[in-house]
């Protein structure tokens, strides 16, 4: 027997000990408690698909828009309330026009406004969204804000911030939309009427569902967003918040109740995680409705370099905190998801191993007792975790499979989704990359202690922004997800590979006091 497989055997051996198959049992619930989860989602998503087709077989054509058709009779429309949609641009992309005219052409009855935000005339998004205003000028309420640069908190929380001011002086609610948001024609009224429903409501909000282009990079975020899915998948109260799309009351702001102005202008990086942060220390009711589901078209030239771009900006996200309650949370989050994350990687890696072993066994017939019990036992735990990983699978194909039914339900007159496109071997693969990376990604971001977002270094100190960097040399040529365009023509820096932006950033981890001045 040669030294490699005297290695390999004593390894199955070592992957057989009681605290070895504790570790592959748990890789096992793991799975089986994410399929649970995402049955539950589907479950939600599945009973709203239900009654929009029931609602449409009683007559209703306009299920999409409204369960009870009349109400979206003329004399009910004129009495909604005003909504401000404020929605921070940064860079212009593929997806963006098709994205912006979804948003505009909403089918809400009510005064409805659209702001759109950006920190210069310089960014190309500048140009873009005025040429397609220009289109709907006699149809559409919508201007374009100029915010200037921010010196107290993230870029994006600023822009939302000097929205928030611009917005109608009779505005009730206040939506605000990344621009990669895809909506329904019916979105705004559905969160509108559930605001009117609910006074009590602080926040509603919704959740992506990931259109991947192919890549193995936006296969990772398509995995790393789907286990999120099911937190905004109640068709209720969640204690969970996503930026991307969030309505709340004008007049919070305009009071500044909770902190929720101060809050997010001193120092603030994360916009969601710093409301969610005041909903829960205020004990403030955030809702998810069934139909808050939104089409997220992924860049088709999505690298894994921006996959782990963008993984850093996520796990960065845990490191700012507005209060000591909020940085245990958050603490607590880092330490439970790297542990699962983990835990999820480590049968696998043991699998191959039992694999491995047996394989060598039966080509080279080796009849050791010993040998052949571990090898045994250990494919037994290999089948185990093999049909776990398939209900895993299972049931996240279901669920996506209803929220695309749902999305082609509440946009009718959009190009159909489907489910032909997605690659089930390669989010397998993504699955465990993800997950092996996020602790990586985490802890990095916990040493660092700063982070390039979209060309902006910000830095933390006691979980608040207190330095923001700009340099035209962090600059990347484009946005991790949507592929943005940050610069135009002119001005565009040399791209860098994903190698020497690795490197960069590994130089930066070891000496960050070089890179900080």
């Amino acid at each position: 027997m040669s030294t490699l497989e005297s290695i390999l055997f004593s390894l199955s051996r070592a992957f057989c000990t009681p605290f070895a198959v504790f570790l592959q049992i748990q890789g096992c619930v793991i799975c089986l408690l994410l399929a649970l989860g995402w049955l539950m989602a589907a479950y939600v998503r599945n009973r709203e698909i239900r009654r929009i087709k029931n609602s449409m077989k009683a007559g209703n054509s306009l299920a999409f828009l409204s369960q009870d058709i009349n109400e979206l009779e003329h004399s009910r429309q004129v009495q909604l309330p005003r909504v401000s949609v404020v929605m921070p641009l940064k860079g212009f992309g593929e997806h963006n026009f098709h994205n912006w005219r979804s948003q505009i052409t909403s089918l809400y009855g009510g005064p409805l406004e659209f702001l759109f935000v950006l920190e210069s005339t310089q960014d190309p998004a500048y140009h873009a969204v005025s040429r397609l205003l220009s289109t709907y000028q006699d149809h559409v309420e919508a201007k374009v804000v100029v915010a200037g640069l921010s010196t107290t908190c993230s870029q994006k929380i600023h822009n939302q911030l000097i929205g928030v001011e611009k917005m109608h002086k009779d505005t009730k609610y206040v939506l605000f939309l990344d621009d990669d948001v895809r909506l329904h024609p019916g979105t705004i009224g559905a969160l509108t009427s559930e605001m009117e429903k609910n006074p009590e409501i602080f926040i509603q909000t919704g959740y992506p569902l990931d259109l991947p282009s192919g890549t193995l990079g936006s296969y990772c975020i398509y995995e790393y967003h789907m286990p999120c899915s099911m937190g905004f998948a109640t068709g209720g109260r969640t204690f969970f918040l996503w930026g991307g799309c969030m309505m709340m009351h004008a007049d919070d702001f305009r009071q500044d109740r909770y902190g929720v102005v101060s809050g997010l202008r001193d120092g603030g990086y994360s916009d969601d995680m710093t409301l969610a942060s005041l909903a829960g220390a205020h004990k403030r009711l955030i809702t998810s409705p069934p139909v808050a589901v939104f089409p997220h078209p992924l860049a088709s030239d999505l690298s894994f370099g921006r996959y782990w771009n963008y993984l850093r900006k996520q796990t960065f996200v845990l490191e700012s905190y507005i209060s000591k309650a909020n940085w245990i949370m958050n603490k607590l989050l880092f330490a439970v998801h790297c542990y699962l994350s983990w835990g999820f990687v480590a049968p696998y890696i043991m699998a191959v191993i039992h694999i491995t072993s047996a394989l060598r066994i039966y080509i080279k017939g080796y009849h050791q007792l010993e040998d052949t019990t571990f090898a045994s036992g250990g494919m037994s735990l290999v089948i185990l975790l093999a049909i776990c990983t398939f209900i895993e699978l299972l049931s996240m194909w279901n669920l996506t499979r209803r929220e695309v039914t749902l999305c082609n339900l509440l946009s009718p007159e959009a190009p159909r989704l489907s489910l032909a496109p997605y690659n089930w071997g390669l989010i397998f693969i993504a699955m465990l990359v993800d997950n092996f990376l996020y602790p990586i990604s985490a802890f990095r971001s916990h040493f660092s202690q700063s982070i390039n977002w979209s060309g902006i270094r910000y830095h933390l100190r006691n979980g608040k922004v207190f330095k923001i960097e700009r340099r035209n040399d962090m600059v990347p040529a484009k946005t991790d997800l949507g592929g943005k365009h940050l610069y135009g023509k002119k001005g565009a820096p040399q791209k860098a590979s994903f190698l020497s932006s690795l490197g960069r950033n590994l130089a930066h981890w070891r000496q960050p006091k070089k890179f900080d001045v």
